[in-house]
């Protein structure tokens, strides 16, 4: 189900994804509040629909103002521990990993999850796009469910 929120105009795309922060220091005192604090911290959204016509209101945060969207939450692709890695099951990420070079980086520590929260696995995606793990661990690229709001 999507919810209508205020966006900052340079992420204003049908597709964009984004991890929603919360609230920043120049939000304090704003008239829109109310409309751009509705999503909830550390999840990841997917713009689904631009609104057509809606104006640009000024934002402290923004340098070129908000405008309104529709969003749903998104879902997350990410490495995880290969043992019980298939659609249906529910798992938790392996770990934090230092290796920043490594190309499963980003799946291995995806935006959008959390290391001590368990997930339902949506799909398998298949083997990670590193060639070895630098912390020799057994991974599997994975699509988690997107939550439920």
């Amino acid at each position: 189900m999507s919810t209508v929120t205020l966006l900052g105009s340079r992420l204003v795309d049908e597709g964009t994804e984004f991890v929603y922060q919360g609230e920043a220091p120049g939000c304090e005192g704003c008239p829109y509040r109310d409309q751009c604090l509705n999503l909830t911290a550390g999840v990841k959204y997917r713009v689904t629909t631009v609104r057509d016509g809606a104006q640009t209101l000024d934002c402290a945060v923004h340098d070129e103002g908000v405008r309104a969207v529709e969003v749903e939450p998104a879902t997350v692709v990410a490495n995880v521990p290969s043992a019980n890695a298939y659609a249906g099951s529910k798992t938790q990420l392996a770990g934090d990993c230092p290796y920043t070079e490594c190309p499963s980086h980003e799946y291995c520590v995806p935006d959008g999850a959390d290391f001590d929260e368990e997930y339902r696995i949506e799909r398998t995606k298949g083997d990670p796009p590193h060639e070895f793990c630098y912390l020799d661990r057994d991974l599997t690229m994975v699509e988690f469910e997107a939550p439920d709001e």
